[in-house]
């Protein structure tokens, strides 16, 4: 096929992305360059953009991109190839949402795309987690706020960490049922220790 001298670069040309190597190696965790820009590249190859996109627009989704890897601030490599994963599904995730609105398609294609996104969501919670718990803010606590105490018992003041098995004076603190999924906003706080207090006994009745 003949040119026609356009200028234009064809479907699927790369994008060129002003990155320097420390942006790079915030942004995957490594200090190893050729991986730190493997790694940048299957991110960039995830992000779905239209034909007609302009260069700009394909740049700016491409800097987005990498500040959305920057804001996760992996640590290591293992954490830079997590946070990819995650602004990738998060990325398939929201493209499913906004297939799912597009006017006049049919119920079945809407529905499919929901689907769709509700599972990559469920995939980017346990990604997530699976984060929290690699940077060591995974557990769980619950607060016992009602403890029934037997005359001589005692009983622990304090939080009291998921899965711990407790059983003082007769009396068994209940085990959390299983918590959802969910995008935890801050790590919970973790518990130091317990506050051990006597419970009140009777005095004998003096005859």
């Amino acid at each position: 096929m003949a040119s026609n001298g356009s200028k234009s670069k064809a479907p699927g040309a790369p994008v060129m992305l002003e990155a320097t190597s420390k942006d790079l190696r915030a942004a995957t965790g490594s200090q190893d360059p050729d991986l730190t820009l493997a790694q940048l590249n299957q991110v960039m190859a995830t992000l779905w953009l239209p034909n007609n996109a302009s260069e700009e627009t394909k740049r700016a989704t491409a800097r987005a991109a990498l500040a959305a890897l920057k804001g996760l601030a992996p640590r290591d490599e293992l954490e830079g190839m997590l946070a990819s994963q995650m602004v990738a599904t998060h990325h398939a995730a929201m493209e499913c949402l906004r297939r799912a609105m597009i006017p006049d398609q049919t119920f079945q294609g809407r529905e499919q795309n929901l689907k769709h996104a509700a599972k990559l969501l469920g995939v980017y919670a346990r990604q997530v987690e699976a984060l929290d718990k690699h940077r060591g803010h995974g557990q769980q606590k619950i607060t016992v706020e009602h403890v029934n105490v037997h005359a001589g018992g005692q009983a622990i003041v304090g939080n009291v960490e998921t899965g711990a098995a407790a059983s003082l004076g007769g009396t068994s603190l209940p085990q959390p049922q299983p918590q959802p999924l969910a995008i935890a906003s801050e790590p919970a706080p973790l518990v130091t220790g317990f506050d051990m207090v006597s419970a009140p006994r009777k005095e004998p009745k003096r005859r």
